[in-house]
């Protein structure tokens, strides 16, 4: 049996335990092994306004501190690890390099992206906020002027820690994975997000 058909009936635990044992090649497969995840979380983090492969370059530098990191003994499975650490890569590298625009709605797709709620469900920005608002769709549309405009209203009533998690509350993330990637309680983070839901509620209806 050759090497990589060895590492891939491993779990990825074991494979970190005979990485620390001596068995370096080990790191070349998990890298490999998890470079799909590191793709996947930069087109998600896209949206934010970073270059693409930027985005890949940085989430494969967490993904190798994930390896050289991971304690079986501390934290949860190598995967929940690992992709807590590259979408805190890339998050901390689109925070570094700064936006044009300093607005977590910064493009037209913004308001239209798909988002998982605390379930886990698919939802739309403003398909979320349709029953809250008792508008139907074609009154929620928003030409780019408009939500642009708009943009800027929220942004002007957002705290600095409220835009972080709409942020990334915009590319996907629940407040469970949020509140890791910002290093902040669960709570504060939920209920940081419910005042951005209200916000941007009372921002819609002003239309």
């Amino acid at each position: 049996m050759d090497r990589k058909n060895d590492y891939a009936q491993s779990s990825d635990e074991e494979l970190i335990l005979r990485l620390r044992e001596g068995e370096s090649p080990v790191t070349d497969f998990i890298m490999d092994k998890y470079k799909n995840l590191v793709r996947s979380k930069a087109k998600s983090m896209f949206i934010l306004g970073a270059d693409n492969e930027d985005l890949i370059q940085e989430g494969m530098i967490g993904l190798f501190k994930a390896i050289r990191d991971y304690d079986s003994g501390r934290d949860a499975s190598f995967y929940t690890f690992a992709d807590l650490c590259v979408s805190r890569q890339m998050y901390t590298a689109v925070q570094a390099a700064g936006r044009q625009k300093h607005t977590p709605l910064n493009s037209y797709v913004s308001l239209y992206a798909n988002m998982s709620d605390a379930e886990g469900e698919e939802a739309v920005l403003v398909d979320a906020l349709q029953s809250a608002v008792d508008k139907s769709p074609e009154e929620l549309f928003f030409d780019k002027e408009n939500v642009n405009a708009l943009e800027e209203q929220i942004d002007s009533t957002l705290s600095s820690f409220e835009k972080q998690v709409l942020d990334l509350y915009i590319t996907g993330m629940s407040y469970v994975q949020i509140a890791k990637v910002l290093g902040k309680d669960e709570k504060s983070t939920d209920n940081a997000l419910q005042r951005i839901k209200s916000k941007i509620r009372k921002e819609i209806l002003k239309k």
